[in-house]
């Protein structure tokens, strides 16, 4: 018995040594990136247009009639007035309903073009919350810490920075090799839109004969990460793909009446069966390589001895993913989502329902169809007398290379000013409109130059949304960066 206790404790000790030598080999890979010279940037005058953008209320609503058009025009008036020289340099049109598409001509339009994309539009403010706003919702208020207002993260701030370093670079003289487009929408907040003004402005581009070598746009943003004896610097995460969308309504039809005499089950008893159904039959969950290659990223950058873990992540990978399966947060990284969000019976609170429906929200994985979702609702749901409609959807975008020379681009820019900086490719949950460009471009990222905290970044949509001053000044040197690296060859 002593014997085999100490094969035993042997073997233990054993494994301890060799996870120890593999937690200390497992190291970040060495980057080479070069200190990029500085760049001059008016960071007031970027600050001022910021608070000016966000005092234009440009609202978009699903119905066109409810859009106050005057406020795109006037936000049009004020970008022509505070960049005179991208209005005399570059071609500007209108497209669509209120799309602005710019034109930054190179030396050499036979090579493929970059672009540049932001979006004027901003969601409304909830109505009754006004008041809890410590700022105006759109009086663009500058303190000393905070740009306040409606847009100020999501998305004026990457708008106007973008501006900002092409009005700066042709202060400066440059002239870029290749075109240069500069693609502003202005519905994007209007998901899955028939009719999106980014839509119209990728279909022109194609009409036309342009070929986009990159598409930069919204998406992920350099968070501050510190977990104490763990992790403690930054993560840049480069938005390689983003999600589909889809609403489906399911609906039952039932005999109805009085509701003195209820059968056992009404229509809304039979929905609360169909939703069980699909909460309880998730999609497949999947670690795609890029989820992978983040982890690997992360778990490089960790203390020991929490490394004794990550050096392990193959290993551990089905461990892990049951693990995010239970977080939700974690577990929209590795799976279609399903999100219950809507239930209508009857008009009144004493009939019974003749027809009854859910509206349930399916955000989709790359390879994930709409067509696949409806399958899925079929084959959970028990009760075959459902009615399914799709309301409205998009596909999941393409998965963008990592060996790109417009990734790698943005890697090394970013790696240039935090070079502890984790960048990763990641899957982007919410939409943008970059996805419309796959018809002109292989190459989309996105990426918001922007340090922003998770407190930060939940105001994105909500109350007090904010952009802290100090960011603003690296996020135009990162444009100008960006824009010679990629426009000058």
């Amino acid at each position: 018995m002593k014997t085999k206790t100490k094969i035993i404790l042997g073997a233990v000790g054993a494994a301890t040594a060799v996870n120890c030598v593999r937690a200390a080999a497992f190291k970040p890979e060495k980057r080479e990136a070069e200190k990029l010279p500085a760049e001059n940037c008016d960071v007031e005058r970027a600050i001022k247009h910021i608070s000016g953008a966000i005092q234009i209320p440009t609202v978009s609503y699903p119905d066109n009639d409810m859009v106050d058009w005057s406020q795109f025009e006037k936000f049009h008036k004020f970008l022509e007035e505070s960049y005179p020289l991208i209005a005399k340099n570059l071609e500007r049109e209108v497209v669509s309903k209120a799309s602005l598409l710019y034109r930054w001509k190179g030396t050499d339009s036979s090579l493929d073009a970059i672009a540049l994309l932001s979006h004027q539009d901003v969601v409304p403010v909830s109505k009754g919350t006004e008041q809890d706003w410590e700022h105006e919702p759109f009086s663009g208020d500058i303190d000393d810490e905070f740009i306040w207002g409606r847009g100020a993260m999501d998305m004026k701030n990457h708008l106007i920075c973008v501006m900002e370093a092409v009005e700066t670079l042709l202060e400066e003289g440059y002239q870029p090799t290749r075109d240069v487009y500069l693609c502003f929408g202005h519905d994007e907040e209007i998901v899955a839109s028939d009719n999106s003004g980014a839509g119209e402005i990728a279909r022109l581009l194609k009409e036309r004969g342009v070929r986009l070598d990159c598409v930069i746009d919204e998406g992920g943003a350099i968070l501050p990460v510190n977990v104490k004896g763990v992790i403690d610097g930054f993560i840049a995460g480069i938005g390689i793909a983003e999600k589909g969308y889809a609403d489906f309504e399911i609906t039952v039809e039932t005999k109805g009446g009085h509701s003195s005499q209820p059968p056992k089950h009404s229509g809304l008893g039979k929905l609360a069966d169909v939703i069980k159904d699909l909460e309880n039959n998730q999609f497949k969950a999947e670690m795609l390589p890029f989820v992978k290659d983040l982890f690997d990223s992360v778990g490089r950058r960790v203390c020991y001895p929490a490394k004794l873990i990550t050096c392990n992540l193959k290993l551990l990978n089905p461990v892990i993913k049951e693990v995010m399966k239970l977080i939700p947060p974690a577990a929209s990284l590795i799976r279609t989502t399903t999100g219950v969000t809507m239930a209508q019976g009857s008009p009144a609170a004493n009939v019974l329902p003749q027809r009854s429906s859910i509206v349930v929200n399916f955000r989709g994985m790359p390879g994930c169809s709409t067509k696949d979702i409806e399958e899925h609702i079929r084959k959970v749901v028990k009760n075959k007398d459902i009615q399914i409609k799709c309301l409205k959807s998009k596909e999941p975008s393409a998965i963008s290379p990592t060996d790109s020379r417009a990734f790698k681009a943005i890697e090394n820019i970013t790696v240039s000013d935090y070079p502890e900086a984790i960048v990763a490719p990641y899957l982007v949950m919410g939409g943008t409109d970059a996805y419309h460009y796959e018809l002109v471009c292989e190459n989309i990222y996105r990426y918001s130059p922007f340090i922003a905290d998770t407190k930060l970044l939940l105001c994105t949509h909500g109350t007090n949304e904010r952009l802290p001053k100090n960011t603003v000044g690296e996020a135009v040197v990162f444009f100008k960066r960006y824009i010679k690296q990629l426009a000058s060859d």
